[in-house]
């Protein structure tokens, strides 16, 4: 048809394939924006732009493969049987399963193939795999998966695959060579591949995190509830790749979204079920406002920790560079600024006192003196006039998350949100704190080496450096700071990021200050992750404090917390939230939501 949409071909095909790969002609097929998912019966997959390469659209095409060949060959049931309990073991064992799906696929087909591959090589740029020069940089667990999968089909790595590989090959090899050749002889028996996965991940060193398997049969709704949450049991899954429309065409090049999405769109509650947060005694803020951290969360070491200014991790010749990246992604927005300081001068503004002086010699004439006027029109006292309006003063702190999952367009729009907001908001005469948060070294820092060198002592809390950024501080002008913001796109700069003691940081700061009305904003795009720290505490650990620190601003401080999601709802996170997935929005219906986040209460 002339009229048809030129997506249209793609979107049957790709349905059409998934259906005879999956052997379901049942299969619903969605496609949208957001990351890829799957429930029940139904699958949702990205769309690629119009123009995308063809290395693009065969990357989105292997997302669908690879639900495709889960729907096949993967049994849920199976797969939670036999799945440690957690930690590294269990990311390995997750990784091992993937590496099976994908072998069975690409020796069958060899189209199918080639996209697995290309969506293998987004996920891992994604996870900045590309970015390892070191093995302490390189996790084990996703390097004996990928291994695994190379030694079954016979294909080599991509790029960004092999830079992890390369650092545990010999190793691997030599302690579970045997084992990952007799995987081989059982791909299209999940039960025996789980049983030697088990022996592999032993002959590695893993034995201790492994409970025995549980072959009996299980509760079916306990499975169903595993297999809806699956896809969190590894941060770097396949499932992971997003490829939403806006940002196909750079995926290549920008490693645009994030390497734990389907982790930010899980229920709070559903993944903090290991722990009562309800059990820890209440803790209040102190005499000065500030909130102190949980005494169920604690740094193994802040030896290391830092809060630097944005213009001391960058040369100013650089950061000028980074300036004018984002200056050219501001360049269709410039009416939003206008739109937006209108609608917000109005709210963030405290409602005017109004109030008369009566009885001067200037001003209004005052109509309840009109008898008296008619009298005696030489009385010099019958008019009024209106006090000069008093507003409350209000100071409002941007949060926003500078970690590794908001790599690409994520972390664009956030650096294009703080810098539309922060010029509004001084317009209105609002002081304005721009913050970011992350952490100086990928999966710990010297803090995970401190803890190593101790002997590795057991639960040793948050174990990587965390790095806390000013790019403007409150009572810095717009024009000397503006520059800053910049720095948010400078990759290198993104890696983990610890959301609770970061909120906690921005809130400490704010509350402290003399203004009457505090506004915190967290620009963000999910929930905290560090594999670090995951791997030797328990898994709802970053979490858990994340929603003590949310709790304890909502509840028991004066500052009013408020959050923008980058692409994720994140309003079963916080009470008042609004979702973007990009900053054009803003020009238009975004507008009007961010202004009413900042109504004042009744």
């Amino acid at each position: 048809m002339a009229d048809e949409n030129p997506l249209e071909p793609f979107k049957r095909a790709t349905t059409a394939t998934m259906r005879a790969i999956a052997g379901n002609d049942e299969l619903e097929v969605t496609f949208g924006h957001g990351p890829p998912a799957m429930r029940g019966n139904q699958v949702r997959v990205p769309l690629p732009q119009l123009g995308a390469s063809q290395e693009q659209i065969n990357a989105i095409r292997g997302v669908g493969d690879q639900y495709a060949l889960n729907i096949r060959y993967h049994d849920n049931g199976v797969h939670a049987s036999y799945a440690p309990g957690a930690g590294p073991a269990q990311e390995m064992f997750q990784w091992l399963e993937d590496a099976r799906v994908a072998a069975i696929g690409s020796l069958r087909m060899e189209g199918v193939a080639r996209n697995l591959d290309a969506s293998l090589e987004v996920q891992c740029k994604q996870a900045a795999f590309d970015t390892v020069t070191v093995e302490s940089e390189a996790p084990l667990s996703v390097a004996v998966g990928l291994l695994v999968r190379q030694q079954m089909t016979g294909r080599d790595l991509p790029p960004s695959a092999e830079n992890v590989v390369r650092f545990w090959r010999d190793f691997v090899l030599e302690k579970a060579g045997e084992d990952i050749a007799a995987l081989k002889d059982s791909l299209f028996d999940q039960k025996q591949f789980a049983r030697l996965g088990r022996r592999l991940i032993a002959d590695l060193g893993l034995a201790a995190d492994m409970e025995e398997p549980q072959e009996g049969d299980a509760n079916q709704d306990e499975i169903e509830s595993v297999n809806e949450n699956q896809d969190a049991d590894s941060d770097y899954s396949p499932e992971d790749v997003v490829l939403d429309e806006d940002g196909a065409t750079e995926e290549s090049t920008e490693g645009d979204t994030t390497m734990v999405e389907m982790d930010a769109d899980m229920d709070m509650d559903e993944l903090g079920a290991d722990a009562d947060p309800d059990e820890a005694p209440t803790q209040m803020p102190d005499d000065s406002g500030r909130i102190a951290m949980d005494v169920n969360y604690a740094a193994y070491t802040q030896e290391f920790d830092e809060t630097i200014r944005a213009e001391d991790l960058c040369d100013p010749d650089e950061m000028v560079r980074l300036r004018a990246l984002l200056d050219q992604q501001l360049l269709p927005l410039q009416h939003a600024t206008s739109k937006l300081a209108n609608r917000l001068q109005r709210r963030l503004m405290a409602r005017q006192n109004r109030s008369w002086e009566f009885d001067l010699e200037e001003g209004y004439l005052d109509a309840s003196r009109l008898a008296q006027v008619i009298i005696d029109p030489m009385n010099p006292l019958a008019y009024k006039q209106e006090k000069e309006t008093k507003f409350r003063d209000t100071v409002v702190t941007l949060l926003i998350d500078s970690s590794g999952s908001m790599r690409g367009r994520s972390i664009t729009i956030a650096a294009m949100c703080a810098d539309i907001l922060g010029r509004t908001l001084e317009r209105c005469s609002v002081r304005v704190e721009i913050l970011g948060f992350t952490t100086r070294a990928w999966r710990g820092g010297q803090s995970r080496e401190k803890w190593i060198n101790a002997g590795k002592p057991a639960n040793p809390g948050r174990l990587n450096d965390v790095r806390h950024i000013i790019y403007k501080a409150a009572d810095d002008t717009w024009h000397r700071c503006k520059r800053n913001l910049g720095l948010m796109m400078r990759e290198e700069l993104l890696k983990e990021n610890i959301d609770g003691e970061a909120l906690i940081w921005a809130h400490n700061r704010i509350v402290t200050r003399t203004e009457e009305r505090k506004v915190l904003m967290v620009i963000s795009d999910g929930l905290p992750v560090d594999n670090s720290t995951l791997l030797v505490n328990p898994s709802n650990y970053l979490e858990q404090h994340l929603k003590y620190a949310i709790d304890q601003i909502e509840n028991h401080s004066p500052v009013e917390l408020i959050a923008i999601g980058i692409g994720h709802d994140v309003t079963h996170h916080y009470k008042r939230a609004v979702t973007i997935t990009d900053a054009e929005q803003l020009g238009g219906a975004m507008t009007e939501q961010l202004a009413a986040l900042f109504e004042i209460p009744v």
